[in-house]
Protein backbone atom coordinates (compact mmCIF):
# COMPACT_ATOMS: atom_id res chain seq x y z
CA UNK A 1 0.00 0.00 0.00
CA UNK A 2 1.42 3.46 -0.88
CA UNK A 3 2.69 5.45 2.07
CA UNK A 4 0.29 8.31 1.32
CA UNK A 5 -2.68 5.95 1.67
CA UNK A 6 -1.49 4.78 5.07
CA UNK A 7 -0.99 8.33 6.20
CA UNK A 8 -4.49 9.31 5.19
CA UNK A 9 -6.09 6.39 7.00
CA UNK A 10 -4.00 7.00 10.09
CA UNK A 11 -4.90 10.69 10.08
CA UNK A 12 -8.60 9.99 9.70
CA UNK A 13 -8.71 7.18 12.25
CA UNK A 14 -6.70 8.94 14.96
CA UNK A 15 -7.63 12.55 14.30
CA UNK A 16 -11.05 13.21 12.85
CA UNK A 17 -12.80 10.27 14.45
CA UNK A 18 -11.04 10.63 17.77
CA UNK A 19 -13.86 12.52 19.43
CA UNK A 20 -16.57 10.18 18.22
CA UNK A 21 -14.66 7.04 19.17
CA UNK A 22 -14.81 8.09 22.82
CA UNK A 23 -18.21 6.42 22.76
CA UNK A 24 -16.69 3.09 21.84
CA UNK A 25 -15.20 1.15 24.73
CA UNK A 26 -15.14 -2.41 23.38
CA UNK A 27 -18.85 -2.93 22.90
CA UNK A 28 -19.81 -0.84 25.92
CA UNK A 29 -21.73 2.41 25.40
CA UNK A 30 -21.90 5.38 27.70
CA UNK A 31 -25.29 5.35 29.40
CA UNK A 32 -25.92 9.03 28.74
CA UNK A 33 -25.30 8.56 25.03
CA UNK A 34 -28.08 5.99 24.89
CA UNK A 35 -30.68 8.71 25.51
CA UNK A 36 -32.21 10.18 22.39
CA UNK A 37 -31.93 13.71 23.80
CA UNK A 38 -28.25 13.36 24.77
CA UNK A 39 -26.08 16.40 23.92
CA UNK A 40 -23.00 14.16 23.96
CA UNK A 41 -24.65 11.93 21.42
CA UNK A 42 -25.18 14.88 19.09
CA UNK A 43 -21.48 15.74 19.37
CA UNK A 44 -20.52 12.20 18.39
CA UNK A 45 -22.87 12.31 15.43
CA UNK A 46 -21.32 15.58 14.25
CA UNK A 47 -17.86 14.01 14.45
CA UNK A 48 -19.09 11.06 12.44
CA UNK A 49 -20.35 13.40 9.72
CA UNK A 50 -16.96 15.09 9.62
CA UNK A 51 -15.24 11.72 9.22
CA UNK A 52 -17.58 10.76 6.40
CA UNK A 53 -16.95 13.97 4.47
CA UNK A 54 -13.20 13.92 5.04
CA UNK A 55 -12.80 10.33 3.89
CA UNK A 56 -14.77 11.06 0.75
CA UNK A 57 -12.57 14.10 0.07
CA UNK A 58 -9.22 12.44 0.77
CA UNK A 59 -9.87 8.86 -0.25
CA UNK A 60 -12.25 9.22 -3.15
CA UNK A 61 -15.29 7.11 -3.92
CA UNK A 62 -13.47 4.10 -5.41
CA UNK A 63 -10.34 3.78 -3.25
CA UNK A 64 -9.82 0.10 -2.45
CA UNK A 65 -9.17 -1.44 0.93
CA UNK A 66 -6.02 -3.52 1.03
CA UNK A 67 -6.33 -7.08 -0.24
CA UNK A 68 -4.14 -9.96 0.95
CA UNK A 69 -2.91 -13.36 -0.20
CA UNK A 70 -4.09 -16.76 1.00
CA UNK A 71 -0.86 -17.07 2.97
CA UNK A 72 -2.06 -14.19 5.14
CA UNK A 73 -5.09 -16.19 6.36
CA UNK A 74 -3.58 -17.55 9.59
CA UNK A 75 -6.61 -18.01 11.81
CA UNK A 76 -10.33 -18.65 11.56
CA UNK A 77 -12.61 -15.66 11.12
CA UNK A 78 -13.77 -14.62 14.58
CA UNK A 79 -17.54 -14.07 14.56
CA UNK A 80 -18.74 -10.60 15.47
CA UNK A 81 -22.09 -9.96 17.13
CA UNK A 82 -24.71 -12.70 16.99
CA UNK A 83 -23.63 -16.24 16.21
CA UNK A 84 -27.03 -17.97 15.88
CA UNK A 85 -30.34 -16.13 15.38
CA UNK A 86 -33.03 -17.48 17.70
CA UNK A 87 -36.08 -17.01 15.49
CA UNK A 88 -37.92 -20.21 14.56
CA UNK A 89 -38.12 -19.23 10.87
CA UNK A 90 -34.36 -18.79 10.68
CA UNK A 91 -33.62 -22.00 12.59
CA UNK A 92 -35.85 -24.04 10.31
CA UNK A 93 -34.26 -22.46 7.25
CA UNK A 94 -30.81 -23.34 8.61
CA UNK A 95 -31.84 -26.96 9.23
CA UNK A 96 -32.91 -27.13 5.57
CA UNK A 97 -29.55 -25.81 4.39
CA UNK A 98 -31.06 -22.43 3.46
CA UNK A 99 -32.68 -24.00 0.42
CA UNK A 100 -35.75 -21.77 0.86
CA UNK A 101 -33.82 -18.56 1.53
CA UNK A 102 -34.98 -15.47 -0.33
CA UNK A 103 -33.58 -11.97 -0.40
CA UNK A 104 -36.06 -9.13 -0.92
CA UNK A 105 -35.01 -5.82 -2.45
CA UNK A 106 -37.65 -3.19 -1.72
CA UNK A 107 -38.22 0.51 -1.07
CA UNK A 108 -37.31 3.20 -3.55
CA UNK A 109 -36.76 0.92 -6.54
CA UNK A 110 -38.52 0.63 -9.87
CA UNK A 111 -38.29 -3.16 -9.95
CA UNK A 112 -38.60 -4.84 -6.52
CA UNK A 113 -36.80 -8.18 -6.40
CA UNK A 114 -37.12 -11.51 -4.65
CA UNK A 115 -33.93 -13.53 -5.15
CA UNK A 116 -33.21 -17.10 -4.10
CA UNK A 117 -29.81 -18.15 -2.84
CA UNK A 118 -29.27 -19.97 -6.13
CA UNK A 119 -30.11 -16.85 -8.13
CA UNK A 120 -27.60 -14.82 -6.13
CA UNK A 121 -24.89 -17.44 -6.60
CA UNK A 122 -25.55 -17.49 -10.37
CA UNK A 123 -24.78 -13.78 -10.64
CA UNK A 124 -21.30 -12.39 -11.40
CA UNK A 125 -19.18 -13.03 -8.31
CA UNK A 126 -16.21 -11.37 -6.68
CA UNK A 127 -13.70 -13.01 -4.34
CA UNK A 128 -11.51 -10.85 -2.11
CA UNK A 129 -9.15 -11.46 0.80
CA UNK A 130 -9.48 -8.60 3.25
CA UNK A 131 -9.02 -7.71 6.90
CA UNK A 132 -12.00 -7.42 9.21
CA UNK A 133 -11.40 -4.76 11.88
CA UNK A 134 -13.68 -4.90 14.92
CA UNK A 135 -14.39 -1.92 17.14
CA UNK A 136 -13.43 -4.18 20.07
CA UNK A 137 -9.82 -4.08 18.86
CA UNK A 138 -9.28 -7.41 17.09
CA UNK A 139 -8.71 -8.11 13.39
CA UNK A 140 -8.93 -11.18 11.14
CA UNK A 141 -8.05 -11.80 7.52
CA UNK A 142 -10.42 -13.97 5.50
CA UNK A 143 -11.47 -14.67 1.94
CA UNK A 144 -15.00 -13.63 1.01
CA UNK A 145 -17.02 -14.56 -2.07
CA UNK A 146 -20.27 -12.96 -3.14
CA UNK A 147 -22.17 -10.86 -5.62
CA UNK A 148 -21.36 -7.14 -5.82
CA UNK A 149 -24.15 -5.25 -4.08
CA UNK A 150 -24.13 -2.68 -6.88
CA UNK A 151 -25.08 -5.37 -9.39
CA UNK A 152 -28.14 -6.37 -7.36
CA UNK A 153 -29.18 -2.74 -6.92
CA UNK A 154 -28.82 -2.09 -10.65
CA UNK A 155 -31.25 -4.92 -11.32
CA UNK A 156 -33.76 -3.29 -8.97
CA UNK A 157 -33.27 0.14 -10.61
CA UNK A 158 -33.05 2.61 -7.71
CA UNK A 159 -35.18 5.71 -7.95
CA UNK A 160 -33.42 9.08 -8.08
CA UNK A 161 -34.34 9.93 -4.47
CA UNK A 162 -32.82 6.72 -3.05
CA UNK A 163 -29.93 7.81 -0.80
CA UNK A 164 -29.32 4.90 1.55
CA UNK A 165 -29.30 1.10 1.47
CA UNK A 166 -30.78 -0.47 4.63
CA UNK A 167 -30.10 -4.07 5.64
CA UNK A 168 -32.76 -5.87 7.69
CA UNK A 169 -31.54 -8.99 9.45
CA UNK A 170 -32.77 -12.17 11.13
CA UNK A 171 -30.83 -11.77 14.37
CA UNK A 172 -32.77 -10.28 17.28
CA UNK A 173 -30.37 -8.19 19.37
CA UNK A 174 -32.73 -7.34 22.23
CA UNK A 175 -36.37 -7.38 23.22
CA UNK A 176 -38.68 -4.47 23.91
CA UNK A 177 -42.27 -4.31 25.13
CA UNK A 178 -43.38 -4.49 21.50
CA UNK A 179 -41.26 -7.56 20.72
CA UNK A 180 -37.77 -8.45 19.46
CA UNK A 181 -35.55 -5.76 17.92
CA UNK A 182 -33.73 -7.19 14.92
CA UNK A 183 -30.39 -5.90 13.73
CA UNK A 184 -30.49 -3.18 11.08
CA UNK A 185 -27.67 -1.33 9.35
CA UNK A 186 -27.25 1.03 6.40
CA UNK A 187 -24.71 2.51 4.02
CA UNK A 188 -24.94 5.26 1.42
CA UNK A 189 -25.20 4.70 -2.31
CA UNK A 190 -21.50 5.45 -2.82
CA UNK A 191 -20.39 2.60 -0.57
CA UNK A 192 -23.15 0.39 -1.95
CA UNK A 193 -21.61 0.65 -5.43
CA UNK A 194 -18.01 0.34 -4.27
CA UNK A 195 -16.38 -2.63 -6.07
CA UNK A 196 -15.46 -4.33 -2.78
CA UNK A 197 -18.95 -4.08 -1.29
CA UNK A 198 -20.38 -7.54 -1.78
CA UNK A 199 -23.23 -9.70 -0.52
CA UNK A 200 -21.11 -12.58 0.69
CA UNK A 201 -22.34 -16.19 0.68
CA UNK A 202 -18.90 -17.84 0.88
CA UNK A 203 -15.90 -17.63 3.22
CA UNK A 204 -12.46 -19.19 2.82
CA UNK A 205 -13.59 -21.34 -0.10
CA UNK A 206 -16.62 -22.80 1.68
CA UNK A 207 -20.25 -21.79 2.26
CA UNK A 208 -20.60 -18.95 4.75
CA UNK A 209 -20.85 -20.43 8.29
CA UNK A 210 -23.84 -19.61 10.46
CA UNK A 211 -21.65 -17.93 13.06
CA UNK A 212 -20.37 -15.58 10.38
CA UNK A 213 -23.75 -14.62 8.96
CA UNK A 214 -25.14 -17.40 6.75
CA UNK A 215 -26.71 -17.44 4.37
CA UNK A 216 -25.91 -13.83 3.41
CA UNK A 217 -23.98 -10.93 4.88
CA UNK A 218 -22.61 -7.69 3.50
CA UNK A 219 -18.93 -6.83 3.30
CA UNK A 220 -18.13 -3.10 3.39
CA UNK A 221 -14.37 -3.32 3.44
CA UNK A 222 -13.59 0.34 4.15
CA UNK A 223 -15.56 0.38 7.39
CA UNK A 224 -15.48 -1.31 10.80
CA UNK A 225 -17.02 -4.73 11.34
CA UNK A 226 -20.31 -3.66 12.92
CA UNK A 227 -21.31 -2.08 9.60
CA UNK A 228 -21.16 -5.51 7.93
CA UNK A 229 -24.63 -6.79 8.73
CA UNK A 230 -25.16 -10.56 8.92
CA UNK A 231 -28.19 -12.80 8.34
CA UNK A 232 -29.66 -10.34 5.81
CA UNK A 233 -33.15 -11.08 4.51
CA UNK A 234 -34.24 -7.69 3.10
CA UNK A 235 -32.51 -4.75 1.46
CA UNK A 236 -34.53 -1.54 1.50
CA UNK A 237 -33.64 1.66 -0.34
CA UNK A 238 -34.71 4.83 1.46
CA UNK A 239 -34.35 8.58 1.22
CA UNK A 240 -33.92 9.16 4.96
CA UNK A 241 -33.68 7.29 8.26
CA UNK A 242 -36.87 8.83 9.68
CA UNK A 243 -38.68 5.49 9.84
CA UNK A 244 -35.70 3.38 10.90
CA UNK A 245 -35.09 2.82 14.60
CA UNK A 246 -34.34 6.11 16.36
CA UNK A 247 -33.50 7.84 13.08
CA UNK A 248 -29.68 7.53 13.16
CA UNK A 249 -29.38 4.91 10.44
CA UNK A 250 -28.36 1.73 12.28
CA UNK A 251 -28.82 -0.28 15.46
CA UNK A 252 -25.49 0.84 16.92
CA UNK A 253 -25.70 4.41 15.64
CA UNK A 254 -29.01 4.66 17.51
CA UNK A 255 -27.02 3.73 20.63
CA UNK A 256 -24.12 6.14 20.29
CA UNK A 257 -21.74 4.61 17.78
CA UNK A 258 -20.70 6.32 14.56
CA UNK A 259 -22.99 5.73 11.61
CA UNK A 260 -20.02 6.09 9.23
CA UNK A 261 -17.28 3.88 10.66
CA UNK A 262 -14.55 4.44 8.08
CA UNK A 263 -11.04 3.07 8.55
Amino acid sequence: MPRTSIDRRTFLRRGLIGASSLALGGCQILDSVNRRDSTLRDIFQSASGLTHGAQRLLGGDQTLAREYSRADIRQSQHPNGSVWPTGEDYRQMALDGFADFELSVTGLVEAPLTLSRGALMAMPARTQITRHDCVEGWSCIAEWTGVPLGHVLDLARPRPNARYVVFHCHDAIERSLSGPIHYYESIDMVDAHHPQTILAYGMNGAPLPIANGAPLRVRVERQLGYKMAKYIHTIELVESFANLGFGRGSYWADRGYEWYAGI
